[in-house]
């Protein structure tokens, strides 16, 4: 699969509130479909479906000891997927520093005016106490 098949399959496994808590579970320990069926409202076989697609998307791995069959979270795929967000998040906040310059322009740009416009209304003033 390539580098960006496997990124798409993480994202897509990722896309889905119950294979989040079960990633979330094993991030604790390694658990059977029994143990991860426990925490969510779902049945054995619906757990097994998400199993699957999380083991496509190489984020478990499975271990049969006896008739148990553990799953272990596999993180090196979701460091690939928060490598990427991490190229859009540091564009965000390049994004979000020249915003704060612009507006600390824009800002010092209307103290300036204010102040102008301060000056000139007191130079009227002192102008309209001399011609009286």
């Amino acid at each position: 699969m390539a580098a960006t098949d496997q990124l798409s399959a993480v994202f897509s496994a990722l896309s889905d509130p119950t294979r989040r808590a079960i990633i979330a579970e094993l991030a604790t320990r390694d658990a059977t479909v029994t143990e991860l069926t426990a925490p969510l409202s779902i049945s054995m076989p619906a757990v097994s479906r998400h199993l699957k697609v999380l083991e496509r998307a190489a984020l478990i791995s499975r271990s049969r000891s006896g008739k148990w069959r553990a799953s272990r979270l596999e993180a090196a795929p979701l460091r690939e997927a928060a490598d990427w967000i991490e190229r859009y998040r540091q564009f965000w906040d390049s994004s979000l520093t020249r915003l704060d310059a612009h507006l600390a322009a824009v800002q010092a740009a209307e103290q300036a005016a204010e102040q102008a416009a301060e000056q000139a209304t007191g130079r009227i003033a002192e102008d309209s106490k001399e011609l009286e």
